[in-house]
C-alpha cells in the first residue's frame, strides 16, 4: 500500500511517492532544454508536476497511463499545489496495487447496483420498467455501469461515479416530483436512470479517465440513443410516443443548445430533470473543488474554469482571520545609565591657514 497520497503531501517537504501519469508534455525552457509538465494522480486526487533537470535521461522511459516513482517537493505556486520532481523512474505493474491509484466511490458498487434494481422494480409503468430491465439485465452494460465515472474530471469523476450520480438524481426526483402537479414519476425516474447511459461508451476508464474515439466523435448523448435503440428493438410493443418522450429527456438533459443538447426541454419532466441534473453535478463539483483546495491558503479557492468562478471556503471564512503571532519578548537588558553628553568643541584643523593666523594673534604655540 502507498504511504503517501496526493491528499497527504505536505507543502515544502521532500517526499517520495508513486503516482499514475494522467498527462505528459515535453516542453522547452528558454534555453532550449526540455522540461516535463505532468499531471499525476492516485485515488485521493491529482496534482500538477514539473521536472526541470535531468529530463533528457527519463522523458522517453514512460508515457501517459504509466506508473512512476518520483522524489521531489510539493509547493504552492500561484495559489495551486504543484509538485517539483527531482528524480523519476517508471514502475512496472507488478510493483503497484492498482486500487491505490483509481478514485472510487465511497459506496460499494454492488450495493449501489442493487439499490438501482430496487428503484427499477418500483416503476409502475410496465413499458418503462421493461425498458430499464432490458438495459440493466445486459451483463456487459451492467458491468460497465458499475465502474464508469460520471465525467472525466468535473463531477463524480471516480469509479462508480455514474451509478452514484444516478442514485442521487433518483432521490432528488422523489423529493421534487410530487411537489408539482401532473409530473409522471415513472417517466422522470426513467429519464434519471438512462440520461447518461452513453457514458459507458464515451469514456475510457481502464486506467486514467479519458474519452474513447467514439466518445470524441459522437458524445454520450448520441451514444446513449444508439444503445437505447438496440434495446427498443427488443421491445416491439413499446409505445412509439412514449419512446419519443424517453429519448427527448436524454437529448435535452443539458438544457441548452450551447451546452450540447440537440433540443431544449419541451415538457415538464424533461425540464425538471435538466435542473435536477445540473443541481447534482454542480453541488458535487463544489464539494470536489473545496476538497482539492484544502492545502491552499486563503478564504477562496483558486479559479475553477468549469464553473467560471472562485468558491468561498465557508468554514475557514467563518473562523475569521488567524490572529497575528505576537513577537517573541526578551527581558530588557540591564544597562548603566548613559553619562551626560559632553559639549562638543569644534576646533579648526591645526594645519589650516586660518588656524596659523589665529595662533599668531593669540600667541598660542602649536
Amino acid at each position: 500500500m502507498k504511504s503517501l497520497y496526493v491528499g497527504t503531501l505536505a507543502p515544502n517537504e521532500v517526499s517520495t511517492a508513486h503516482f499514475l501519469v494522467l498527462t505528459k508534455e515535453v516542453r522547452q525552457k528558454k534555453t532550449g532544454e526540455p522540461y516535463l509538465s505532468l499531471h499525476l494522480a492516485d485515488k485521493t486526487g491529482e496534482i500538477e508536476a514539473k521536472m526541470w533537470d535531468g529530463v533528457a535521461e527519463v522523458m522517453d522511459t514512460f508515457d501517459r497511463d504509466d506508473f512512476v516513482k518520483v522524489k521531489g517537493i510539493a509547493q504552492i505556486y500561484q495559489n495551486r499545489s504543484q509538485f517539483t520532481i527531482h528524480k523519476l523512474r517508471r514502475m512496472e505493474d507488478h510493483e503497484v496495487d492498482f486500487t491505490d491509484f483509481y478514485p472510487c466511490s465511497d459506496r460499494d458498487s454492488e450495493e449501489m447496483f442493487q439499490e438501482l434494481r430496487g428503484i427499477i422494480a418500483g416503476i409502475a409503468n410496465p413499458h418503462l420498467r421493461g425498458l430499464l430491465e432490458a438495459v440493466f439485465n445486459d451483463p456487459e452494460i451492467a458491468a460497465l455501469f458499475k465502474l464508469a465515472p460520471a465525467a472525466k474530471s468535473i463531477h463524480h469523476a471516480w469509479r462508480g461515479g455514474l451509478l452514484e450520480h444516478v442514485l442521487s438524481l433518483c432521490a432528488l426526483c422523489r423529493l421534487t416530483g410530487p411537489h408539482y402537479k401532473n409530473v409522471d414519476m415513472d417517466l422522470l425516474l426513467t429519464g434519471a436512470i438512462l440520461h447518461d447511459v452513453g457514458k459507458i461508451e464515451e469514456l475510457s476508464f481502464a486506467r486514467s479517465f479519458n474519452y474513447s474515439s467514439e466518445g470524441q466523435l459522437l458524445g454520450h448523448i448520441i451514444l446513449g440513443l444508439r444503445l437505447l435503440a438496440r434495446k427498443f428493438e427488443q421491445l416491439p410493443n413499446f409505445p412509439p410516443r412514449l419512446r419519443s418522450l424517453v429519448e427527448h429527456i436524454v437529448v435535452s438533459h443539458h438544457g441548452e443548445l450551447e451546452f450540447g443538447s440537440p433540443k431544449v426541454p419541451a415538457f415538464a419532466e424533461a425540464l425538471l430533470f435538466h435542473h435536477l441534473d445540473n443541481l447534482d453535478s454542480k453541488m458535487n463539483a463544489v464539494e470536489c473543488a473545496l476538497r482539492r483546495d484544502q492545502q491552499v491558503d486563503g478564504e477562496f479557492t483558486s479559479w475553477i474554469s468549469s464553473m467560471e468562478r472562485v468558491l468561498l471556503k465557508k468554514e475557514r471564512y467563518l473562523q475569521g482571520p488567524k490572529p497575528a503571532e505576537a513577537p517573541a519578548t526578551e527581558p530588557p537588558a540591564i544597562t548603566t545609565p548613559p553619562e551626560p553628553a559632553q559639549p562638543v568643541q569644534h576646533r579648526p584643523s591645526a594645519n589650516s591657514v586660518f588656524a596659523e593666523k589665529l595662533q599668531a594673534v593669540l600667541g598660542n604655540p602649536k
